[in-house]
């Protein structure tokens, strides 16, 4: 198997939420979009976020999804510069995001905070100055 991840998929209660949230707030251009069902961002070359109503999810995998609590994953939006980290929380901010923290240094030697999308799930958005951070910048 190839060392890569193709589609990072995350299953929402409300997808029509879900769209006013990523695309109205966020402004973030769907590759796909239908409507009770689905909703794909292209976010890098060769890598889609999927974001799927729960029935969808139920029918195929063959149970619900867990619920309850912060789910245990999170997702990394890296920038080149701190101020870029305070100006994409503020914009989830008034996109309707909950949970929006302050940014902060962090041990590792970073300066992140984070969001949570209308689902819950976890956004770091960071300045990673380290060689793996700029390695993953457009």
């Amino acid at each position: 198997m190839d060392q890569r991840v193709s589609f990072i998929t995350l299953v929402v209660s409300d997808l029509d939420v879900t769209r006013r949230f990523y695309v109205d707030g966020l402004g973030w251009e769907p590759e796909l979009d239908v409507p009770g069902e689905v909703l794909m961002f292209r976010v890098a070359e060769k890598v889609v976020l999927s974001l799927w109503v729960e029935t969808g999810f139920a029918a195929e995998v063959g149970h619900a999804p867990a619920r309850g609590g912060t789910p245990p994953v999170t997702l990394s939006h890296n920038l080149a510069t701190t101020q870029g980290v305070d100006t994409v929380l503020e914009q989830a901010r008034a996109a309707g995001a909950s949970h929006v923290g302050e940014a902060s240094e962090r041990d590792w030697g970073g300066y992140s905070g984070y969001f949570a999308d209308p689902d819950g799930f976890r956004w770091e958005v960071a300045y990673n100055p380290g060689e793996i951070g700029q390695s993953v910048l457009p």
